[in-house]
């Protein structure tokens, strides 16, 4: 038993060690909504000293850097009345933006997501010529809630507008688009306004884009790459020693099960042949012989004859 268990620990070990280092590197991210959720949590953050119609820019955790959060707590009826005259980042909000459902106070809070943009926000076919920018609003009543659900805001005159800045050139032949994804994932395209800048009447998350080329055709019959042909080559190892592991392991069960079928085989024997000695055996009489005693038969076979009985 000793023996099997060390041999399935073995086995444990090197499935184990095979697949941990994928599980590690396929670990998946935070989804786009719970972004949302954790950018909201690091924005209001900020807010050490509160002040009206000030940007509070949060600092984010290690794991996401290189993205950008802040934060500016407005009164509804303001932004309404007079909008954000000095703009707040890249985006340049008009009067006339209405709040539902009222709150006295709301929070925007400004999200650049940098380098992580495409991995939040995949757009297949499409490149990303600046980073993602997300304007969303919360209430401000509580500036420690976290977890808490998005306002809806409108621009009922004028239109929001975003002017991205470090955009990449525009490839020959091609067209940058506007992208604008709401709270639901859904993906909205419209026409750039002027070089780098787009619009938009509600809040969400916008970047430019422009179409990706499309991929040359692969050759007829590549020929395999030396990685992949050496992963292969591990793999085919490694099963191949699980194979042999478990091929000893049923080996020795097999032989367990012999050996105990063979002692319980012989035991059976040994008690068929003592019972067929008992029943075949005959208890003799013991009788005294001088000091001794010996065993004696019951009836006398064959009664003694003189020889002087027969004479004439």
């Amino acid at each position: 038993m000793g023996l099997l268990f060390r041999s399935l620990v073995v086995l444990v070990m090197l499935i184990w060690s095979h697949w941990v280092p994928n599980i590690g590197a396929q670990s998946s991210a935070l989804s786009a909504r719970a972004l949302d959720a954790l950018l909201q949590d690091y924005a209001y953050r900020a807010f050490v000293r509160p002040r009206t119609g000030i940007v509070f820019d949060g600092t984010v955790p290690s794991n996401l850097t290189g993205i950008k959060v802040s934060g500016m707590r407005l009164r509804s009826g303001s932004m309404r009345s007079r909008g954000v005259l000095e703009g707040y980042k890249e985006f340049q909000i008009p009067i006339g933006v209405e709040v539902q459902p009222y709150v006295e106070r709301l929070v925007l809070v400004y999200q650049n997501l940098g380098n992580w943009s495409s991995r939040y926000y995949p757009l297949s076919g499409y490149t990303y010529l600046a980073p993602m920018l997300g304007l969303l609003a919360y209430n401000a009543v509580n500036l420690s809630a976290t977890n808490l659900p998005e306002l809806d805001i409108s621009a009922s005159m004028n239109p929001i507008t975003i002017r991205f800045s470090n955009v990449k050139s525009v490839p020959d032949g091609s067209v940058a688009k506007c992208i604008w994804f709401d709270l639901r994932g859904n993906v909205n395209f419209s026409n750039v306004i002027s070089r780098n800048t787009c619009s938009t009447a509600q809040q969400g998350h916008f970047a430019l884009v422009v179409e990706a080329p499309a991929p040359s055709p692969a050759p007829s019959a590549p020929a395999p790459s030396r990685v992949s042909h050496k992963k292969k080559k591990n793999l085919k190892k490694i099963w191949i020693i699980v194979g042999s592991v478990l091929g000893g392991v049923l080996l020795l069960v097999l032989l367990a099960i012999l050996i105990a079928w063979l002692k319980k085989y012989q035991q059976k024997k040994k008690m068929q042949h003592m019972e067929k000695a008992s029943e075949v055996g005959e208890a003799l009489r013991m009788t005294s012989v001088g000091s001794g005693k010996a065993p004696a038969a019951m009836v006398t076979r064959t009664q003694p004859t003189l020889e002087t009985e027969y004479a004439p």
